[in-house]
């Protein structure tokens, strides 16, 4: 009897397991039943939206690497900064704000309005929050977000800024709508990945986009394409925005 209840117990663990995506998928309404799974390539999550592989989130241990010394040289941070279209009085959310990189300067570009920091990691709010304490500029408020949600008001944000962090969004479609909701009607959400395009841009795979891609999925969740300029060295810097006759 007992090896019986073992072997049950093995089974229903085993079934459970495997069958865990089907059970995902059934439990969301049918306009989120955008996803397939695969067998997770080396730097992926096994989870494929419009077609790509998302990628696994690089966490707070590599948070050197985002405040490393050569980066405004290699990827000309500065120029991205600048050509942000920003107003004094501009409420900007920078989601997937890591340390702060971005937060900061672009928090001297509206002294009038407010940067919200967002993250899922809270040790990434900490650094931002210890940096914002010790004389950091402007005003910046730091935001926990969910896997799917950025947690931001509606209607509240002139600007979204994603660096290099929507690739490895767990639930893009979801994250993506919730976006579009805290846009004020006009507003925009500026995208910036590593060009897939180039196969000289030295970065894995799964953690680059193409242009035609980031299109796709952003006007999959309602926003319009503006723009896409390469100023920079190995990114994309693209402009889509929300249409003004969604209130």
């Amino acid at each position: 009897m007992f090896r019986l209840t073992g072997l049950l117990l093995l089974v229903a663990v085993t079934v459970s397991c495997t069958a865990e995506p089907e059970v995902e998928l059934e439990s969301r309404s049918e306009t989120l039943k955008v996803y397939t799974f695969k067998r997770p390539s080396n730097d992926g999550i096994g989870k494929v939206y419009m077609g790509r592989e998302i990628s696994r989130v690089m966490g707070h241990l590599a948070a050197g690497w985002l405040e490393r010394p050569t980066r405004e040289r290699e990827e000309r941070t500065d120029l991205l900064i600048n050509s942000l279209p920003l107003e004094p009085d501009s409420v900007i959310a920078d989601i997937g704000a890591g340390t702060g990189y971005f937060t900061f300067p672009m928090a001297e570009r509206v002294p009038e309005g407010k940067v919200l920091a967002v993250d899922i990691q809270q040790e990434m709010l900490d650094i931002i929050e210890s940096r914002t304490n010790n004389d950091g500029p402007g005003d910046i408020e730091t935001v926990l977000g969910d896997i799917d949600d950025p947690n931001l008001p509606a209607n509240a944000v002139d600007l979204i800024l994603m660096v290099d962090a929507y690739h490895e969004f767990s639930h893009p479609h979801e994250m993506g709508k919730a976006m579009v909701e805290a846009l004020k009607p006009g507003g925009v959400i500026v995208l910036i990945e590593y060009r897939a395009e180039d196969p000289f841009v030295p970065i894995k795979t799964l953690h680059k986009m193409s242009e035609d891609q980031a299109i796709a999925e952003m006007e999959a969740i309602g926003l319009v394409h503006q723009r896409t300029e390469d100023f920079l060295p190995q990114q994309h810097f693209m402009v889509f925005e929300k249409p003004v006759a969604d209130q």
